[in-house]
């Protein structure tokens, strides 16, 4: 019996302009720019399916697939941002730093790691049983995606979300639901 390999190309969305409106947030023209250079990196890596949280923003970053791939983008909930926060945050640079340093803690009306982690790993987990030995590209958030990853090794960890790149591309590599490698695609150039 051969062993399916699932390779999962979490790609955090580009540049966003910014609103309040988390749902309908849209790509600023660099992030319109970076979308069409994610598009060239994925376009030979022979992607099956095409999912993405809800946002705007991310369904942005990856929609330039579907002219090669197939139009649908299947929309999975959970792989929306971490609720940081009920209400803005005054800094978010200490409100983002007190969430990772203590896992279980949430600021008012927002997720902590844990309860984000596990809704993360919740769909991760139905994507790799749903589309075993597929290639899937996956538009979604940089907390959520190293959220993820932590889960799965906790090297990826908040020094590793802080260095990340906006869009990035991680390709996540799966035997069965075991992890067995992590390559990093994105490169400014």
């Amino acid at each position: 019996m051969t062993s399916l390999i699932t390779n999962l190309y979490f790609v955090r969305h580009a540049h966003s302009t910014y609103s309040a409106d988390e749902l309908n947030r849209p790509l600023s023209e660099r992030g319109k720019e970076d979308a069409r250079k994610v598009t060239e990196l994925l376009k030979n890596e022979n992607i099956n399916v095409l999912i993405s949280s809800p946002y705007k923003r991310a369904i942005q970053t990856i929609e330039g697939l579907t002219g090669i791939y197939g139009d649908e983008i299947v929309i999975e909930e959970d792989f929306k941002e971490r609720l940081l926060s009920e209400k803005p945050v005054d800094d978010f640079d200490s409100a983002i730093a007190k969430v990772w340093e203590d896992y279980s803690f949430s600021w008012e009306g927002g997720e902590s790691n844990i309860v984000a982690q596990n809704r993360g790993v919740r769909v991760l987990e139905k994507v790799l049983e749903q589309y075993e030995g597929k290639n899937i590209a996956i538009g979604t958030h940089g907390n959520i995606m190293v959220l993820i990853m932590n889960y799965l090794d906790n090297k990826f960890d908040f020094t590793f979300w802080k260095q990340l790149d906006m869009p990035d591309i991680y390709k996540l590599s799966f035997h069965s639901q075991r992890l067995i490698e992590v390559k990093r695609i994105w490169d400014r150039r």
